[in-house]
């Protein structure tokens, strides 16, 4: 892929934020510190500088030219503000044709339907350009509104594992859900992208 992908919805523009977005991400994850970090990583203070937001998002960008990882932020129309997130990793091809999903709604734009806006349109890029069969997303037992919005979505519990990640400095157990797309050409060498494929 020669450009980074762009996708619309009614209220939002999801795109690869590059280096020039640094400020505007910054001041997503400034504003929802406390918000998200019961359902993030433990993050060190350089997390919160303009310098590693810069290199973060040229790494980002490096991701989409591998089609190995498209880390979408969400944008009001007016480019403003970043809304939420919407992260198509660890993009797999070949026999598994498979990602995770990672997502996250600022603080003040929850309970307005925003996150299942975004995430329908991910999921829509996973199946239809990337051309996937499977998406991945796991949750914490505790997390009710996240486990809702999946299963909105049709995603579906295939398992449960203990101490899967370590959030916010605890290692947590993880519920594991996905969803499938039933009507995905099963032959991988159909890929409606034409972009390399990553062998297993």
């Amino acid at each position: 892929m020669n450009d980074t992908p762009t996708l619309q919805t009614d209220r939002t523009i999801l795109k690869i934020p590059g280096p020039d977005d640094a400020a505007l991400m910054l001041g997503y994850y400034l504003e929802n510190r406390e918000h998200l970090s019961p359902w993030e990583p433990e993050r060190t203070p350089a997390f919160y500088t303009l310098a590693h937001w810069e290199k973060l998002l040229r790494d980002n960008l490096e991701l989409v030219a591998d089609n190995t990882g498209f880390r979408f932020a969400a944008f009001d129309h007016a480019h403003s503000e970043v809304l939420g997130i919407c992260n198509i990793t660890n993009v797999v091809y070949g026999p598994f044709q498979a990602c995770n999903l990672g997502y996250s709604i600022a603080r003040k734009h929850e309970g307005k339907g925003l996150m299942t806006e975004i995430l329908e349109a991910g999921i829509r890029f996973a199946f239809q350009d990337l051309g996937l069969h499977r998406i991945m997303a796991n949750h914490l037992p505790c997390n009710e509104r996240s486990a809702r919005l999946l299963q909105r979505l049709g995603f579906e519990r295939e398992g449960y594992a203990k101490s899967y990640l370590k959030i916010s400095g605890r290692w947590e157990d993880h519920v594991l859900t996905a969803l499938v797309h039933s009507d995905q050409v099963t032959d991988t060498s159909q890929n409606p992208m034409n972009i390399d494929k990553h062998e297993v």
